[in-house]
């Protein structure tokens, strides 16, 4: 029997941000379980109209509950309460089901970050590359820790690119950041440790080491990254991304570096360190790497997802190789592998010189992107290194800066569902790498005018209230 729509209990007060306000009373209902697990939503449209507002208010709302984990999409089918119930952190990824397929994003300039620009991809390079490894024959029994060949490209890679020291014995291929965070969870972390995430910081980490039985502990950053002097002493280890915070954008400075070793050191914590989009720096000469300073305390996470293409599913884990080798033997009793032929495709990539010569191109044109964005933004921040910058805004202002914006045709994304605990830092986190640089300027413009007529608006009242000039 087909279950009768519910009706949703939001009553709203059209003098403040409705997406606030939707986004708020569903939250609490399904909070209180009025809405209980599995329940069925009303379609964005339906729901827009029982209320009398715009169909952008009520997918807004849906979008912002299914990052932090309350709704989940069934394709073909519509959008549902989360079976898991409360949500322990935000869900990473796009939001699939009904209300996606709903809300047409075609068209519109995507200047959310975590993707890079693929159209300069040398395609004669591309093809040539997997040609070869199509020649790769099948392995009845594949090394956990990856193929030879591209361990050791690998190891001459973050030699040449962050001045690490690795020989192909401290390299383990990964299919990525997750994929290698979550090797490492299995491997290294017990059910009940403590494992520091930075707060704000990369939502699927905290999700990765949830799901392995961590008890995932929020360690404050600042606009330079992790505060080393706070952190606990009883943490068995800590994500951090020192090259380029995620997703402030701060570069932990060489004494903080230094403390966060010793910190590391003194407590037996590891440090594991996200490499995540290094290779791309303006303006400012690198920093050391953590691994770098101290192999023996940190693991060293990279991928080519930023640098390159993330379908290519590959990335490296750096470590000592006792550590490698604890990771290496679960990895074989779960089974969990990466393809040869991408590893093969990759090797020759590097091996040919075909990745450093992608890499000088897209440092040019990443570099003219982001001038664009900090000529029409200048007050974001966090621009000296990646493919994304922060723009702080008032709490109020910021559903009201994401609403008009995709209205006007600019999609953003918000520093809210990066935190885990209290949000004490709210704006947004503006991405330009997979937008053209004509859509990055034009996108840049119509924030701008966006955030002009915020300050415009603010400053309203205040000159309502201030007294009269006496007329002489």
């Amino acid at each position: 029997m087909p279950r009768a729509q519910i009706e949703l209990p939001i009553v709203l007060d059209r003098s403040g941000p409705l997406t606030a306000q939707v986004t708020e009373q569903l939250r609490a209902a399904m909070r209180a379980g009025t809405l209980p697990a599995g329940e069925r939503l009303p379609s964005t449209r339906g729901l827009a109209s029982a209320l009398g507002v715009s169909r952008t208010v009520v997918t807004d709302a849906y979008q912002q509950l299914y990052a932090e984990g309350w709704l989940e999409g069934r394709h073909g089918s519509g959008t549902y309460v989360a079976s898991a119930g409360l949500p322990a952190a935000p869900a990473p990824g796009p939001p699939p089901g009904e209300w996606r397929d709903d809300r047409d994003d075609s068209g519109l300039i995507n200047l959310k970050p975590g993707r890079p620009w693929v159209g300069d991809v040398d395609r004669a390079a591309w093809r040539r590359a997997w040609r070869l490894a199509a020649d790769l024959p099948p392995d009845d029994d594949p090394d956990p820790y990856g193929l030879p060949g591209l361990r050791a490209a690998l190891a001459e890679h973050v030699r040449r690119a962050r001045g690490v020291l690795a020989g192909p014995g401290n390299v383990l291929v990964t299919r990525g950041t997750a994929n290698g965070l979550d090797l490492i969870a299995a491997a290294l972390v017990r059910p009940g440790d403590r494992v520091g995430v930075e707060e704000p910081g990369y939502a699927t980490a905290r999700v990765i080491f949830a799901a392995r039985g961590a008890e995932v502990v929020p360690c404050p950053v600042d606009a330079r990254g992790v505060l080393v002097d706070g952190l606990p002493d009883d943490l068995t280890l800590l994500y951090t991304t020192p090259a380029h915070q995620y997703p402030l954008g701060g570069r932990l400075p060489i004494p903080r570096r230094k403390r966060l070793l010793e910190w590391a050191r003194r407590t037996g914590a590891l440090v594991v360190e996200d490499d995540y989009d290094a290779e791309f720096r303006y303006d400012v000469a690198p920093l050391p790497a953590l691994y770098g300073l101290d192999p023996g305390a940190v693991i060293l996470v990279g991928t080519l997802s930023k640098s390159l293409a993330p379908d290519l599913g590959i990335g490296w884990l750096v470590a000592d190789p006792a550590l490698l080798r604890r990771v290496a033997r679960r990895r074989d009793e779960l089974g969990d592998r990466t393809a040869g032929q991408p590893q093969e495709a990759t090797r020759v990539l590097l091996e040919r010189g075909d990745l450093d010569r992608h890499l000088r191109r897209m440092r040019l044109e990443y570099a003219r992107r982001r001038a664009a964005v900090v000529e029409a933004i200048p007050e974001a921040r966090g621009d000296t290194a990646g493919l994304h910058v922060f723009v702080e805004l008032p709490a109020a202002a910021v559903p009201y800066v994401l609403a008009e914006a995709r209205a006007r045709g600019v999609l953003l994304d918000t520093l809210e569902r990066h935190h885990a605990a209290g949000q004490r830092v709210h704006g947004l986190v503006l991405g330009y790498g997979s937008a053209s640089l004509a859509e990055v300027r034009r996108g840049c413009a119509i924030l701008r005018e966006v955030l002009d007529g915020l300050d415009r608006e603010r400053a309203a009242p205040a000159r309502a209230a201030a007294p009269a000039r006496a007329v002489r």
